[in-house]
């Protein structure tokens, strides 16, 4: 009732434009004033977020429920807290840029019982997290936190992938791979989660991304409509598993049997995660933050120097099609020597083993197929400058990860794709860094397939370069033109991108213009142009790039193929030039002294202005690869070419339906 009635007094709040701060017993602001918190203590915590004065959301009592019945956050009584206040810059090694500057205001409320609330406010956000300093164990039966927004206020949210809605329960089981459903949010279906990110606009112009970071042995948040009142959406999070059962995906996974009536069992000290809520007035602002980097815990890789980013040649995407050769293709170690070439010629870091390698149904990482000499591709791919990394099942994976690690370190592989993790309550994303940590001993690079969104472990852990959480390019190889995959595009760099890298294996070389595309499981293509293929490569954040189509594919389409080669996957800098979330996004990255430029639009055709006079000082060579003349006809058709840019003109470029541009400047 308590909460409930917490809850009604903010929505009265926010419809009578009563001024909050009026009851405010702490407020809180950014390092510029523009974000403001009103903190209210009144027997329970919570607190309005306003920008420049105008409301971008409250929340009801924060509270946490601890079994045996324990409410940690009730009874909370008004009292001097603490404060301080940060600016300094962070070192951001393998991400978008070299470095961060990180300015905020910090309050401490103490909740008692050996707990206290922490909030923070930045320029882009505001965030909050429990932290326990206590000596006794505890488990938390719930964390309590609701988002109040009016009732119309509009939802960009990705349901979890159930087509039709299930118990709670078994939604928790999920890959974190769907379309974003575009809502008034009292029209959300209440029966349904929805993962983080998300995003709502609750005015026009204000944007509110909430998304969470330093999630680390203890379960992801997602959030339900279902709520204590219209408007809100409220955390739900996965029991703690009590038993599970292998299966699933060639008997790769682990399945959720049983669960424990509590979501987290804390053993001692330590801070919960971080409840994040980007705040910002413009979309490219929400594209552009850096909250959950800053807000993840510092690196525990003393030296990351052995730690090598860069792109993959990859098979499962294009079923091992090398076409021209004198050998059956497929999972052998001709057809992989073929990548590893075709790697090497090209400059390309790495070669990915994709399922197939182990036997199957085994989960036995020890078991190689005959057709598979491992050693033999190592030192091939060794003797060309390309490294091999091995996909892994997830229990394969787990169920002997030292050994493994270790063997395979030993013999020169140099990291894993572990895959079908997919969920993300206290066990698993324990896992999670438990992988981390143990193959970073070994000196080996992860890439996180069929997880949740990164939430900070890539700083934590800087050799975690990649994290799916993402509906990727792989989903063109089954999904109907009913699949809208050209404005998710254009959606994701304002959403799922906020949480960090994303691993959407772009790079295909088929393209389908609309009306053109259907589902080929061996020969598959991507929906828009060859363009917005190339422009991936610089607005979406990956630092294990994918090439995702085949080396014949490539080698048919050389100017391509060299573009991409050239491009880093980690930057000295980041900017986000342009953009509105599901319409069109222009991103301009620096690498030393060269900066590039990719541009996408969504399925209406768009031409683009970008304004170069805080990039360039002085008239600059370039090669723009843009869509061709007829690409909204035959998405394949581009136009590359030399191009001289200034200061002091913008560059003009169209781009067709689905359509893309990038443009490197020398």
């Amino acid at each position: 009732m308590k909460q409930l009635l917490s809850a009604f007094s903010a929505l009265c709040l926010w419809l009578t434009g009563v001024t909050y701060a009026s009851a405010a017993d702490y407020t809180l602001t950014s390092p510029s004033g523009r974000l403001e918190a009103s903190v209210a203590v009144n027997d329970s915590i919570s607190y309005v977020c306003n920008l420049d004065g105008h409301r971008a959301f409250a929340t009801t009592g924060l509270k946490l429920q601890l079994a045996g019945g324990k409410v940690i956050g009730e009874g909370v009584k008004a009292s001097r807290p603490g404060r301080r206040s940060v600016d300094s810059k962070v070192a951001s090694p393998f991400y978008r840029k070299s470095s961060i500057e990180e300015r905020y205001n910090e309050l401490t409320i103490p909740a008692g019982n050996g707990w206290k609330l922490v909030m923070r406010a930045y320029d882009d956000g505001v965030a909050h997290r429990w932290v326990y300093s206590g000596k006794k164990p505890v488990q938390i039966a719930n964390e309590l936190v609701s988002y109040i927004f009016p009732h119309d206020a509009v939802a960009t949210a990705p349901y979890v992938n159930k087509t039709e809605p299930k118990s709670f329960q078994q939604q928790f089981f999920n890959s974190f791979e769907n379309k974003y459903t575009v809502a008034e949010i009292d029209s959300l279906d209440a029966r349904r989660l929805m993962f983080l990110p998300l995003v709502v606009e609750p005015e026009d112009g204000i944007k509110v991304c909430i998304t969470e970071s330093a999630l680390e042995s203890y379960p992801g948040m997602y959030l339900n409509a279902s709520g204590v009142m219209p408007g809100a959406l409220t955390a739900v999070f996965a029991p703690v598993p009590k038993s599970v059962k292998q299966g699933g995906h060639n008997r790769l996974q682990m399945l959720v049997e049983e669960t424990y009536p509590y979501i987290a069992d804390i053993p001692k000290a330590r801070a919960l995660p971080w409840r994040i809520a980007v705040v910002v007035d413009n979309d490219a602002a929400l594209a552009a933050t850096d909250l959950s980097y800053l807000l993840a815990e510092p690196s525990r890789v003393a030296d990351t120097s052995w730690i090598r980013p860069g792109k993959v040649a990859w098979e499962w995407w294009n079923d091992w099609n090398v076409i021209g050769v004198d050998f059956p293709t497929g999972v052998n170690n001709d057809t992989y020597k073929a990548y590893i070439d075709f790697a090497g010629r090209n400059g390309i870091e790495y070669v990915i083993l994709d399922e197939g390698w182990a036997v199957n149904l085994e989960a036995d990482l020890m078991k190689v197929v005959p057709e598979i000499d491992i050693r033999e591709l190592v030192e091939y791919g060794r003797e060309r400058g390309v490294g091999i990394i091995l996909w892994a099942g997830y229990h394969a994976f787990e169920r002997d990860m030292e050994a493994v690690c270790k063997y395979y370190s030993d013999l020169g592989v140099k990291g894993f794709k572990v895959d079908f993790m997919d969920r993300d309550d206290q066990l698993m994303t324990d896992f999670n860094y438990r992988a981390a940590e143990t193959a970073a001993r070994h000196g080996l690079v992860l890439d996180l397939h069929g997880t949740h969104k990164p939430a900070g472990l890539n700083r934590t852990y800087p050799n975690v370069l990649n994290f799916e959480g993402v509906n990727g390019l792989e989903q063109m190889k089954w999904s109907g033109p009913e699949l809208d995959q050209i404005t998710y595009d254009v959606q994701i760099p304002f959403i799922r991108q906020v949480a960090g890298p994303l691993d959407y294996t772009q790079g295909a070389m088929h393209n389908a213009s609309r009306g053109h595309y259907h589902a080929s499981y061996s020969l598959p293509m991507s929906q828009g142009t060859r363009c917005r293929q190339l422009a991936m490569y610089v607005v979406f954040d990956s630092p294990f790039n994918m090439l995702c189509d085949t080396p014949s594919n490539y080698d048919a389409n050389p100017c391509c193929t060299e573009f991409i080669a050239t491009i880093p996957t980690v930057w000295d800098e980041t900017r986000i030039l342009d953009g509105r979330i599901g319409e069109y996004i222009v991103t301009a990255r620096r690498s030393g002294d060269r900066w590039w430029i990719g541009g996408m639009t969504n399925g209406e055709a768009r031409d683009i202005e970008v304004d170069l006079s805080d990039i360039i000082t002085a008239e600059k060579q370039g090669v723009l690869i843009s869509d061709g003349v007829n690409a909204r006809r035959n998405g394949e058709d581009h136009r590359h070419a030399q191009v001289k840019v200034t200061p002091a003109e913008p560059l003009k470029v169209h781009l067709a339906p689905g359509g893309g541009f990038t443009l490197r400047i020398d």
